[in-house]
């Protein structure tokens, strides 16, 4: 075929085919432990996790988040709440076993695991504890959480 044929083909197809039609580019998508929860799904998290919060964690991290001096941790703005999210989540699957330093002061009592929760309450408790008590950090989403409970297994 003639190079000015199939250019004039190209060209009629081209105007012929509705804008809506074209395949738009897209970008990939990323596994769930990678997609940012939005701020609704944040939201309803932070809710079910203050609900777990004064089941599960209130009576030795008190109501208000501050702890129990050299006994249990406050929550408040500290490194192991706000920091690295694995450690975080690591702290509620295998509970913690050895004395805290938070700001010169140092807390003994042993916290037991909270494995047995499921992976969609582990962060909604954590988002709820790194979003109160003075705290703003990043939600934890579930997906995180299975995948840190995989590596411990």
């Amino acid at each position: 075929m003639n190079k000015w044929i199939l250019t004039g083909i190209t060209a009629i197809i081209a105007i012929s085919v509705p804008a809506t039609a074209q395949v738009k580019k897209t970008a990939p998508v990323k596994n769930a432990a990678q997609q940012k929860p939005t701020a609704v799904s944040v939201t309803a998290s932070i809710a079910r996790g203050k609900i777990l919060y004064k089941e599960i964690c209130a009576t030795c991290h008190q109501a208000d988040g501050t702890g129990v001096p050299r006994m249990n941790p406050p929550l408040i703005k500290t490194k192991y709440v706000l920091g690295d999210k694995t450690k975080l989540i690591k702290v509620l699957l295998l509970g913690l076993n050895e004395d805290v330093e938070i700001e010169g002061e140092y807390y003994s009592n042993p916290m037991p695991a909270q494995a047995a929760l499921k992976d969609e309450e582990i962060a909604d408790v954590l988002t709820f504890v790194r979003n109160n008590f003075g705290n703003k950090a990043a939600a934890i989403t579930p997906a995180q959480v299975k995948m840190v409970r995989a590596t411990i297994k």
